[in-house]
């Protein structure tokens, strides 16, 4: 399965002409492939690169990854009729079949879902003295403990937050709930790890 960095370019945006002419464009592939199904490897091509990214980040194995992959588009292929345009946006439908398939595979192999410790890695540090970049690592390796340790779903929101950049609508269609309720637990998780880096000593807790 050809595979590159994952894209964020391809997601409507609703204001800019270009992303209409984009969302048009999606708009017309999808009638097309459900149309002629040989027609779906446009859409597939657009979104594969996304899709494996998001997997692989969530399983962290890359065949499992591209075996989870190519079962989200087989399955979006064969829903496709009763995809919806005016409902979630396509790119969106694809990341919650994801989101089940990957739940899916983790009840299977009865294993606790753990993120990547790399996936959140910043870049190395260029500047600075060799006890103020001590500092940092050592500040980042607590953010880290503290993000593994929250529940599942808020591992998730600020995955497709910071790693995916969605928006709090678009993850919502994800997770099965609203905006609101979407912008409310991220402002809680946010809070969560500000208690959590208090208690280490990392940030003054007001």
């Amino acid at each position: 399965m050809r595979r590159h960095d994952a894209k964020s370019s391809d997601k409507p945006d609703g204001h800019a002409p270009a992303a209409a002419d984009e969302y048009e464009l999606e708009a017309h592939l999808i009638e097309r492939a459900k149309m002629d199904p040989q027609a779906f490897s446009d859409l597939y091509e657009r979104y594969v690169d996304r899709i494996y990214a998001y997997v692989y980040y969530r399983t962290g194995d890359p065949r499992d990854a591209e075996d989870l992959t190519a079962r989200v588009f087989y399955r979006a292929l064969a829903h496709l009729p009763e995809f919806n345009q005016t409902g979630a946006p396509f790119v969106a439908w694809l990341y919650r079949i994801a989101h089940n398939l990957v739940a899916n595979w983790h009840r299977d192999k009865t294993r606790h879902p753990e993120l990547p410790l790399d996936l959140w890695q910043p870049a190395p540090h260029q500047e600075g003295a060799p006890h103020a970049q001590a500092e940092r690592a050592e500040t980042e390796s607590n953010l880290l403990e503290a993000i593994r340790a929250l529940p599942w779903d808020r591992q998730q929101l600020l995955l497709l937050k910071f790693v995916d950049g969605l928006s709090n609508l678009e993850i919502g269609k994800i997770l099965g709930r609203s905006e609101g309720a979407i912008k409310s637990l991220y402002h809680r998780t946010l809070l969560t790890l500000r208690e959590e880096l208090a208690k280490r000593g990392i940030l003054e807790w007001e």
